[in-house]
C-alpha cells in the first residue's frame, strides 16, 4: 500500500521531492533495493544537498550494497558531501553531520581503508560519543589494522552496555582466534565459546560453524581446481595452491593493509612485472587459502566449493598482473 500511494504520489507531481523520498523509503521497505535506489537518485537529481535524502540514500547502499565497491565508493560521496553540508548550519544538523560521519566510516572500512574509517569515527564521536554504533566500527577499524589490544578493550567496554551484543562478541572469538593461531595468548578453546555466544544470540548472523578436517578441505579444494576454466588451470600449472588456517601478520603487512578475514593471497611477483634483470622476480608463485576465513564465509559445502573457485579466480587475476579494482570489476570478489 505504501509503495502504491508512494508512486502515485510521483505521478501526481514528479517535481516533488517529498512524493520521490517517499517512493524511495517503501521499496526499501519492501526489500527491492535497487530499484530504491534509482529511486534516491532520481530525488537527488532533483535536490542534491537535501540532507535527509543524503542521509538515508548513504545509509541504503552501506546497509544493502556491502559487498559492491562502486556502491561504497558513492556511499563515501553522498556521506562526506552531507556531513560537509551540515556542519555549514545549526541546530540538529551537528547530530546529522556525526551521523553522516559514522556512514562515511562504514563505507570505508568496506572498501577495505580502516585508517580512513578511524578518522571518520573520530568526528563521529565528538558528538556521538555513547554511540554504540560508532564503538563497533571502532573496533572493527582496530582489528582490521591488527591493533587487537585496542580493539578487546573497545568491544569489552560495549559488552559492558549491552551484554547481548552478538557482534562484539564474534569480534572478541575473532582476536582469541588469531593470539591462539599465533602464540600470542589465549587458547581456541576460548574462541570457540566466545563465537558460539555471539551464535546463541544472534544465530541468523552467525550461523553454526561449517568446519572440515585437513583432509576433508583438501579434497573441496581439489573439485574447486577440477571446476576451473582450463585456461585458468594451465595458468596455475606454475603456481603452487596452499592451504594454511588464518593470514599471518607478514600477510597483511601493506597499505593499505589487507584484512585479516582475507579468503586467499597470492604470493609472488605478477607475470606482468617480471624482468630477465630481476632474478627474484621469477621465484616460484603460489596462491595461499585460508581455511577457516573460508569455512566462515560459507554455510554449505557447495557454497564452499564455488567460494574457493571464486578466491582461486581472484588470485589469478592478481598472477596476471590485474590490480584490486580490476579483478573486483570482473566480478571476482
Amino acid at each position: 500500500m505504501a509503495r502504491a500511494a508512494a508512486a502515485r504520489a510521483v505521478q501526481l507531481d514528479p517535481t516533488s521531492v517529498e512524493a520521490r523520498h517517499y517512493l524511495a523509503a517503501a521499496l526499501a521497505g519492501l526489500g527491492e533495493y535497487d530499484a530504491a535506489d534509482r529511486a534516491f537518485h532520481e530525488a537527488l537529481a532533483l535536490a542534491p544537498d537535501d540532507l535527509d535524502l543524503l542521509l538515508d540514500a548513504a545509509e541504503l547502499l552501506v546497509e544493502r550494497f556491502a559487498h559492491d565497491r562502486e556502491a561504497l565508493a558513492e556511499a563515501v560521496e553522498l556521506a562526506g558531501r552531507g556531513a560537509d553540508l551540515a556542519r555549514r548550519r545549526r541546530g540538529r544538523e551537528r547530530k546529522l553531520a556525526a551521523e553522516f560521519a559514522l556512514l562515511e566510516a562504514r563505507a570505508f572500512l568496506g572498501l577495505g581503508r580502516p585508517r580512513a574509517a578511524l578518522w571518520r569515527l573520530d568526528d563521529a564521536a565528538r558528538t556521538l560519543s555513547d554511540d554504540l554504533d560508532v564503538a563497533l566500527a571502532r573496533g572493527t577499524a582496530l582489528f582490521e589494522l591488527l591493533r587487537l589490544d585496542e580493539a578487546q578493550e573497545v568491544f569489552e567496554e560495549v559488552l559492558t552496555r549491552s551484554p547481548e551484543e552478538a557482534y562484539a562478541w564474534w569480534y572478541l572469538g575473532l582476536i582469541a582466534e588469531r593470539r591462539a593461531a599465533f602464540g600470542t595468548g589465549g587458547a581456541v578453546a576460548d574462541a570457540t565459546a566466545l563465537f558460539e555466544r555471539a551464535r546463541r544470540l544472534d544465530p541468523e548472523g552467525f550461523p553454526g560453524p561449517l568446519t572440515l578436517s585437513e583432509g576433508a578441505f583438501d579434497a573441496v579444494v581439489e573439485s574447486a581446481l577440477a571446476a576451473l576454466p582450463e585456461k585458468v588451470r594451465r595458468y596455475l600449472e606454475n603456481v603452487a595452491v596452499t592451504v594454511e588456517p588464518l593470514p599471518s601478520d607478514e600477510d597483511l603487512a601493506g597499505d593499505p593493509p589487507l584484512s585479516p578475514t582475507i579468503l586467499g593471497l597470492f604470493r609472488g611477483t605478477p607475470i606482468t612485472e617480471r624482468s630477465v634483470e630481476d632474478p627474484w622476480s621469477h621465484f616460484p608463485a603460489s596462491i595461499v587459502l585460508y581455511q577457516r576465513n573460508l569455512e566462515r564465509a560459507c554455510r554449505t559445502r557447495e557454497a564452499l566449493v564455488e567460494e574457493i573457485e571464486i578466491t582461486l579466480l581472484h588470485e589469478v587475476g592478481h598472477f596476471l598482473g590485474l590490480s584490486e579494482e580490476e579483478v573486483a570489476a570482473l566480478g571476482l570478489e
